[in-house]
């Protein structure tokens, strides 16, 4: 029976495989955070491989990225097993295996669609490296809804597209949520590949985009045009942005009328924010960025439907991505000069509301 007990501890069959991995971590600064509130308990890893296919048919099998064919010959084959056993994810879906091995014990196999797809002159777009983001999205999700804490990406071939798509698809809003309701958001690693660079640059875009996202989702009450400015000088200012807060007054005495009249229908006091960034000769003529700034538009006395009432929170989206581009720029050290005009204000069918052909006097004397 000691015998017996004794066999029992050791595995009686041994793979031949032994597998030898690289992988690369981010810098907390550049990953989303959920500031500590989701559950801490300690979960398993995941990993996301790509699966390249030649059309949208179910039936073809498709072929694996280079890193995803290494891995499966680590695994003896077993991915290839799996993957022969059920339909070929396309272009936007994700296959989730369980206990292929021992580091990992999810594995997400995400669609990338055609190989080699170029630039889009129609789209503006390299589809190629969409096509990235759009997998290590989705993967990245998908291991996420398991409760996976850290998931290890591969590049696909470009790991700035990965490491950027990733970060935008594990993204949550959920800072008003109560603590127990708050979802894991898993830690992101670079799975294989040694483009840290390029894994960098993806997290800095990633978390400008985010930023714009934070700034939007934000409820309007704890989203007014001081709130905005305070969010902006903390994040910008520390980035090496110079950040001018410009009160009532001062527009006053520009004759900002047309922006004065918007914001005295509320309570809420307007601010123009004007930011400026040197990455060049501070001779060389800057980059103009204007982002429209109400961070809450009832629509005045002509209110909107009901139905859009509670989307208009987010009509300070051009404000809140001009912010975002000049984090980024910044973060980038991109060798250009920025300067951007943010005009910040509430826009509430107040006693003082602006009406229905109201004429307004604005600068240089025009009429409005």
């Amino acid at each position: 029976m000691s015998l017996l007990r004794g066999l029992l501890k050791k595995p009686l069959i041994q793979s031949i495989c032994t597998p030898t991995r690289r992988t690369y971590t981010t810098e907390d600064s550049f990953c989303p955070s959920n500031d500590e509130t989701a559950c801490k308990a300690p979960r398993s890893k995941g990993l996301v491989l790509g699966l390249y296919t030649n059309s949208d048919d179910h039936t073809e099998h498709g072929s694996l990225t280079p890193t995803a064919a290494r891995y499966d010959a680590m695994v003896c084959h077993r991915l290839t097993e799996l993957l022969n056993a059920s339909p070929a994810p396309k272009k936007g879906e994700v296959r989730v295996f369980y206990n292929i091995d021992p580091e990992f014990s999810l594995v997400a196999v995400a669609g990338l669609g055609r190989p080699c797809q170029g630039y889009d002159i129609f789209e503006q777009m390299d589809e190629g490296k969409e096509a990235i983001r759009v997998a290590a999205a989705t993967g990245g999700k998908a291991l996420q809804k398991m409760r996976i804490e850290r998931v290890f990406i591969e590049s696909f071939g470009h790991a700035e597209s990965s490491a950027e798509g990733s970060a935008l698809g594990v993204w949550l809003y959920q800072e008003k949520k109560n603590i127990n309701k708050q979802k894991l958001i898993p830690t992101l690693e670079l799975y294989d590949d040694c483009d840290w660079t390029g894994w960098q640059i993806g997290l800095q875009k990633a978390a400008a985009q985010n930023l714009a996202r934070q700034l939007m989702d934000c409820p309007a009450n704890m989203m007014t045009p001081t709130s905005f400015a305070q969010n902006a000088v903390e994040v910008l200012c520390k980035s090496g942005i110079n950040v001018e807060v410009k009160v009532k007054g001062w527009a006053e005495t520009q004759q900002m009328n047309a922006f004065l009249a918007v914001a005295q229908g509320s309570c809420e006091p307007p601010i123009f924010l004007e930011l400026s960034y040197y990455g060049a000769c501070k001779d060389e003529r800057p980059v103009v960025l204007i982002g429209k700034g109400i961070t809450y538009n009832s629509g005045g006395l002509c209110l909107k439907p009901c139905n859009k009432q509670r989307f208009m929170r987010g009509d300070m989206g051009g404000a809140a991505c001009v912010v975002a581009a000049c984090r980024a720029i910044a973060g980038l050290q991109l060798p250009i000069n920025i300067r951007a005009l943010i005009p910040l204000c509430e826009n509430m069918p107040g006693c003082a509301a602006m009406r229905p052909g109201d004429i307004v006097r604005i600068f240089v004397a025009n009429f409005l």
